[in-house]
């Protein structure tokens, strides 16, 4: 059974009990203001554990499903201790890109978020700066290259986290690319001509 997968099942074993019982929800999922003085840190890292609903779960899951394994493959590559990165970069990123609307809103007791965004949008991008040509099937009908995936999935969460209504933390999305990207390069510098490289041979025709 692959790393990516075990995440997936501890995914959905703590988030589908969590849809039917909200005391559960609430307890878990990432409230700045219960963090910052209250001091419930657990709270960052349980979040990204749940989901807000069957729609949130899945697209999230699928996305970690097709980059996954991908990315510790390379980090495998790269390191004796590649499955460890990998384990390190999914987990530290739910923390990392949620700083942000930590600091924004700790003052404010009602914002509430939940989701594993910003550690599937870490290794999104990760797997991406790796090889940007793969691609990628949307409900099986449309087909698009990686990094242009990636372009959407960042649209995406810009828009959605304007809007604020869901619980979902989709300003994570933006932070967590952020973080998978600075991870790997960090991991190896040479990703970014690599990146480039295999950039160069896309086309459109």
């Amino acid at each position: 059974m692959s790393t990516t997968l075990i995440i997936i099942i501890v995914t959905c074993i703590i988030s589908i009990p969590a849809f039917s019982n909200p005391s559960r929800m609430y307890a878990w999922m990432f409230n700045p203001y219960q963090v910052v003085y209250r001091k419930q840190y657990y709270r960052m890292i349980t979040s990204g554990f749940l989901h807000a609903d069957y729609v949130h779960l899945i697209f999230n899951m699928l996305t970690l499903y097709f980059f996954g394994d991908a990315v510790e493959y390379y980090f495998n590559q790269l390191t004796n201790y590649g499955t460890f990165l990998y384990v390190g970069l999914y987990l530290s990123a739910i923390v990392v890109s949620d700083i942000p609307s930590l600091i924004k809103h700790k003052e404010n007791p009602n914002y509430n978020a939940l989701g594993a965004s910003g550690a599937v949008s870490a290794v999104v991008f990760s797997s991406i700066l790796f090889n940007p040509m793969t691609d990628l099937c949307l409900y099986g009908l449309l087909c698009l290259p990686g990094f242009i995936f990636g372009a959407i999935y960042v649209i995406y969460s810009y828009y959605k986290g304007k809007q604020q209504g869901d619980n979902v933390n989709h300003d994570a999305h933006l932070f967590g690319a952020l973080y998978g990207v600075l991870i790997t390069v960090a991991i190896w510098p040479g990703v970014i001509m690599h990146f480039i490289d295999q950039l160069s041979t896309f086309s459109l025709f």
